[in-house]
């Protein structure tokens, strides 16, 4: 299997070289090239990792949602990030959050969600005790019931763990 991809590495490599030649697109290398270091949208990323999100102040958030648009900068479609909210990281998934969140915290959230698919998990546990359901999250989330289970396994998965 690994010969499978290194040679089809390289026929789209060539085929990309081709195509740029005549205008119609190139592949992307990531990091100094080389047959490894290409991605090709459809490619399994290369890079995975889930970000803790569990406290309420602004400065706390905004370095997570910084930290994973220079995750996102460097590796480009080539990065895979999941994000589990609990405790009072959570409001920042609620349709109507019962704590104040930070306006461009709450569109910046939507915007990885759709724009860079990074899948947002929310800890069922926290729901419970804050009074949340599922239908007060927003439809971009997932629940788990244990958000710290989902933790585990996502790095059970191979996701780099990133906690402040």
């Amino acid at each position: 299997m690994q010969d499978f991809l290194k040679n089809r590495r390289r026929f789209m490599t060539a085929m990309a070289g081709a195509g740029a030649a005549f205008g119609l697109g190139r592949a992307q290398a990531q990091d100094g090239g080389g047959d490894e270091e290409l991605f090709f949208p459809g490619d399994e990323p290369a890079h995975k990792v889930i970000y803790q999100l569990n406290h309420g102040d602004v400065d706390y958030q905004t370095h997570v949602l910084n930290s994973m648009n220079a995750m996102i900068g460097k590796y480009g479609g080539n990065v895979k990030i999941a994000v589990a909210c609990f405790a009072k990281g959570i409001h920042i998934l609620a349709k109507e959050p019962k704590r104040e969140v930070d306006e461009e915290i709450y569109a910046r959230v939507e915007g990885f969600a759709k724009n860079y698919d990074v899948e947002w998990i929310a800890c069922g546990n926290t729901m419970d005790t804050v009074g949340y359901s599922a239908d007060d999250i927003r439809e971009f989330a997932r629940i788990e019931q244990v958000g710290a289970a989902a933790l585990m396994e996502y790095q059970e998965d191979g996701y780099a763990y990133i906690a402040w």
